[in-house]
Parts: C-alpha cells; sequence; structure tokens
C-alpha cells in the first residue's frame, strides 16, 4: 500500500482541526488574562500554557500522520484520549456545543487513526519526497517496475 489512504487524510486534518481550535483557545484566554478580565489569572496563565501546548502538539501530529511518519500515531491516539475526558467534564458542566463536537472527533480522529489502512500505511518506511506526493512514484523507483515492500 503505497498510496495515502483517506483515512490518513481525514485523521490528520481532524487532529489539525483541533490543534487550530486548542491555538486559538489559548490565544484567546491569554488575551482576555493580559487584559485583566481573569477571574483567577494563575488558572488562566495555566490553561493559556497548555492549550498553545497542546494545540502546537496537534499540529505536529497532524503533520506527522501526513508525512508518514512512524511515531506520530501515538502521540495522535494520546492526544485524543486527552480530549475524551474533557470532553466529559464539559458535558458534565453543560456545555454540550462544545462537548459533543469535541468528543464526536475525538472518536472519529481514533477510529480513522486507529482503522487498518491507516495503521498499514504508518508502519511503512516513507521517504520525505514521497510522503509528500502522495507515494505514488514508489514504483518507478522499484527495479522490477513494480511496488516495494518494506519489511522490519
Amino acid at each position: 500500500m503505497s498510496k495515502r489512504p483517506a483515512t490518513v487524510y481525514a485523521a490528520a486534518a481532524l487532529e489539525g482541526a483541533e490543534g487550530l481550535a486548542a491555538v486559538g483557545f489559548g490565544v484567546f484566554v491569554g488575551v482576555e488574562t493580559a487584559i485583566g478580565s481573569a477571574v483567577d489569572p494563575a488558572s488562566a496563565i495555566g490553561v493559556t500554557v497548555l492549550a498553545l501546548a497542546g494545540g502546537i502538539a496537534m499540529l505536529f501530529c497532524a503533520r506527522g500522520l501526513l508525512a508518514g511518519a512512524q511515531g506520530s500515531r501515538a502521540p495522535t491516539v494520546l492526544t485524543q484520549l486527552f480530549a475524551l475526558p474533557v470532553a466529559w467534564s464539559l458535558w458534565q458542566s453543560d456545555q454540550p456545543l462544545i462537548a459533543i463536537p469535541l468528543g464526536i472527533v475525538a472518536i472519529a480522529t481514533l477510529v480513522l487513526t486507529l482503522s487498518p489502512p491507516s495503521t498499514a500505511w504508518l508502519v511503512q518506511e516513507h521517504d520525505a519526497d514521497e510522503a509528500e506526493s502522495g507515494g505514488e512514484d514508489e514504483a518507478a523507483d522499484s527495479p522490477a517496475g513494480g511496488p516495494q515492500r518494506h519489511d522490519s
């Protein structure tokens, strides 16, 4: 399987969207804290740092998925496993408009990342050029003209 499967594109898109949302939230809380609107500035600073760090980490995970980095799957799964309790906490604090989409995206990203096509593609080794092009040129690189196997 040399071509990047649609499940990887979808998982990376969802992970990236969550990352952008987290960074946006971190910036919002940081600005609110800076202008003095935060009720508890110490907690707000902590939330800002965690949201920015988590969001940036999610963006790197999404980039890693698209690049075919073997080490990107576990952090992606981990970020989603952290998102589920956050969604549950939001649900319990009567924030269903945030909790439901977050929970759905977290579950969908987990399913897409752990799906057999994603797993099979992510365990292969990918060159940087091949990952950027989606792997279409792999057959041309093979001595026999057919697809290459990467056994580890």
